[in-house]
């Protein structure tokens, strides 16, 4: 293949590339040695003129001298990993991923299962936790981002996955739980190294499968609730109004309260736990501060397989009480007054 196809080559998450390959991808105008040298050679790489931008070129089954390496990708994309074992706490790269944040930087992760394989790219890292009583090699969890891999693709690159399933969930269940402290809540999750499924608020934002299973969850639970108390008239109106008309109304379901009073329901559903983070937009933010007969139904430890799931509900008050982080920004094409 001639350099300047290389150049041009996409880089596509699943896809297989060879460690030249890669390097022009990243760093296409520098001399790429076999082998040797930074690309050729190192399994960690600092993209150039982005400080903080990092490639991991991963190899499992791998072993140093008197140390064998204990590395593994969970079924819900937690990767664990480990440093060289020269690595300490204190080396300024080991200090980059410690305090890595995967909305301001990236660290792309290829993984292979053997030093005759091509590397398979998998996806973007966002960083869990760390042990800290560990180093040389220092110990990390890490969380793939937009986690889609497909059977096939894992039988390509011969990487088994390790079990998360929980066993023994009831099939098809909502449980109703109290909603957190608002008190007690900050801006950042703290994790469990040892490895519980962990989502990414954006993850879940963007699943639009995982979405929708939440809210058929919701409806169905609705539908049921007002059928059990003699109301089936009011159930037969409810509405899934994202499904019927769309985005953009502020809410995803219509439903009724056992004297017909209607409810407008907003469903946010996530893998991880009760304290993950969701997204909500300014349209749907200010449609909850405006509507007296509101309600935000947080979905967590969502299990796609049994249908099952917990839940808390958020009124419009308390939803105001929250923590809230500005993520993005609108920019105007002038200059600032102030």
């Amino acid at each position: 293949m001639k350099r300047k196809e290389l150049i041009l080559r996409n880089l596509i998450k699943y896809y297989q590339y060879d460690r030249k390959e890669i390097h022009d991808i990243f760093s296409p105008h520098s001399t790429f040695q076999p082998s040797r040298g930074t690309w050729g050679l190192q399994g960690i790489v600092r993209v150039p003129d982005r400080l903080k931008d990092y490639v991991f070129m991963v190899t499992f089954t791998q072993s140093a001298v008197e140390y064998q390496f204990d590395e593994s990708v969970t079924d819900s994309g937690v990767l664990t990993w480990q440093s060289q074992p020269k690595q300490s706490l204190n080396e300024s790269r080991i200090l980059d991923f410690i305090s890595h944040d995967h909305i301001r930087s990236n660290i792309y992760l290829f993984l292979r299962t053997n030093k005759k394989s091509p590397y398979t790219y998998l996806g973007k890292l966002a960083y869990l936790s760390h042990d800290p009583t560990r180093e040389k090699p220092v110990h990390f969890k890490w969380q793939i981002l937009d986690w889609k891999i497909k059977e096939d693709q894992l039988n390509s690159m011969g990487l088994e996955l390790v079990s998360t399933e929980v066993e023994k969930v009831p099939s098809s269940e909502l449980i109703l739980n109290t909603s957190p402290d608002p008190t007690e809540s900050n801006s950042k999750i703290e994790h469990d190294f040892r490895g519980r499924k962990i989502d990414f608020a954006e993850n879940d934002e963007r699943n639009r499968e995982l979405g929708l299973s939440g809210e058929l969850l919701v409806l169905d639970k609705e539908k049921e609730y007002l059928t059990n108390n003699g109301r089936a008239d009011f159930a037969e109106k409810v509405v899934h109004v994202s499904q019927v008309i769309g985005d953009g109304t502020g809410y995803d379901i219509l439903s009724y309260s056992l004297e017909g009073e209607e409810k407008y329901i907003e469903v946010k559903t996530t893998r991880g736990g009760i304290g993950t983070p969701f997204y909500i937009s300014s349209s749907e933010y200010h449609f909850a501060l405006d509507c007296t007969n509101y309600a935000l139904y947080r979905l967590y430890n969502f299990n796609m397989s049994k249908n099952y799931a917990e839940y808390f509900i958020l009124k419009s008050k308390e939803l105001t009480e929250l923590y809230k982080e500005p993520i993005n920004y609108r920019v105007f094409p002038r200059r600032r007054t102030d």
